[in-house]
């Protein structure tokens, strides 16, 4: 047993591991296609993109080696002093950070740059783990809900100041550990009707949405009253006259926010991805073109190298956000499909892990690293794809960048540590 302890690989499972390793290569290779102008190619030219990506992946080494290092229990101990720094990094960020495009949310280091936000996720993920955990702690009362919504919720409001509205958007997906944990599917319920009103909202337009809702409401009200009599009348008339003036709230908030606070471009990439506008040379630029190069892939691809649209970098961004597009050209859709099925089975195989887990911490913490690499595949293939609007979000162990790459690595390997010692150090 204690040649076990000492032996940091003792119990780590070589799938998962595998899984990283055949995305993380796999990724590289596509960003240097993505990066690559020139026909000779120097893998060790550390100015280039993927020269610089390679250095990234290099320095994962070292980082998995100090995760693995430490023992099991030192996670779940110190998750909330992990947690405090998250938020630390998160803050400082505004009078110390860089601004980047637009956005306060780097932090610079000479000749790099590390964005916090990328790696609070993990920390998040253990600080969430840590208060569901707690044999105290009973998710059915509201204000444990609401201990649980605050951690969620700070770091998320921070990012969206920078602003990163993106990232942000990813903290949805600890709902679903929540959820698993035994919070009511309400919240979730809630949360996908009121995307759903916002987006037919804008699609349909304030005053034709009011119109429709409301009287669909009416008849429902008018059946349920036919079946259940005045009495149900006299007993839910507080409760219909609470929906139509939170649904006609709603609705009117929308319309406000959408003419008011949204600025110009983020109404055009709604009205372009809803298909009230067609604008395929500035808003709607970077969809079309990643749509036009994954469909040139046709089922095989054109081949390592050979992307043409690729070569001619008429995707922008296409070695970050858009990568998956240089998928689609040079592996085609047998390429694009196989890339999707190793994130699931990822994925699949965390949840299958999570569910043996013999200890709460290490089951809800490998429940939030699923979900959050659900997220992050789901909205990320699906902006390439022209399914959900430009967010700006990186595909996992793909997107060139060192702090997503590390953020991700790290998020893995502490699931990968707490499933290793599973059966025998707790």
């Amino acid at each position: 047993m204690r040649q076990e302890k000492n032996n940091i690989f003792a119990g780590i499972d070589w799938i998962l591991v595998f899984f990283y390793l055949i995305l993380v290569g796999f990724g590289w290779l596509n960003i240097l296609a993505a990066s690559q102008s020139e026909e000779s190619i120097n893998v060790l030219d550390f100015n280039t993109k993927y020269g610089k990506q390679l250095l990234w992946i290099l320095f994962c080494f070292p980082i998995i080696i100090l995760i693995l290092f430490f023992n099991s229990k030192f996670y779940e101990r110190f998750a909330s002093v992990f947690y405090l720094i998250a938020i630390l990094s998160l803050i400082l960020i505004f009078p110390l950070g860089k601004e980047i495009n637009g956005a306060r949310a780097w932090y610079n280091f000479g000749s790099m740059s590390l964005q916090p936000a990328e790696f609070v996720k993990a920390l998040t993920a253990l600080a969430i783990a840590k208060l569901l955990s707690d044999r105290q702690y009973n998710l059915s009362l509201v204000k444990n809900q609401i201990k649980a919504f605050t951690i969620i919720f700070l770091p998320a409001i921070l990012i969206v100041l920078q602003p990163d509205p993106g990232s942000a958007l990813i903290y949805l997906a600890f709902f679903l550990v929540l959820n698993r944990e035994g919070l009511t599917l309400n919240y979730i319920i809630f949360g996908v009707a009121s995307i759903t009103i916002f987006i037919l909202t804008i699609f349909l337009g304030t005053y034709t949405m009011f119109v429709w809702l409301f009287s669909i409401i009416t008849i429902i009200v008018l059946y349920l009253i036919y079946k259940g009599g005045k009495r149900l009348l006299r007993f839910s008339w507080h409760k219909i006259l609470i929906t139509y003036v939170g649904l006609g709230l709603f609705i009117y908030g929308t319309g406000f926010v959408y003419e008011n606070v949204f600025k110009q471009h983020h109404r055009d990439r709604f009205e372009v991805l809803l298909g009230l506008k067609v604008d395929n040379k500035d808003i709607g630029y970077n969809s079309y073109q990643s749509e036009l190069t994954i469909s040139s892939g046709g089922f095989t691809g054109k081949g390592f190298l050979n992307g043409d649209i690729t070569k001619g970098d008429f995707v922008p961004e296409q070695h970050t956000d858009y990568i998956f597009s240089t998928v689609g050209e040079e592996w085609g859709f047998l390429g694009s499909s196989l890339v999707i099925i190793l994130f699931m089975l990822m994925i699949a195989r965390i949840i299958y892990l999570s569910e043996t887990h013999a200890n709460k911490f290490g089951r809800i913490y490998g429940y939030g690293v699923a979900s959050i690499l659900f997220f992050h595949v789901t909205v990320n293939i699906g902006m390439v794809i022209g399914l959900l609007p430009t967010v700006g979000i990186p595909l996992p162990f793909f997107s060139y960048g060192g702090s997503s790459l590390w953020g991700f690595t790290i998020l893995l390997f502490i699931f990968i540590r707490l499933d290793a010692h599973k059966t025998y150090d707790w």
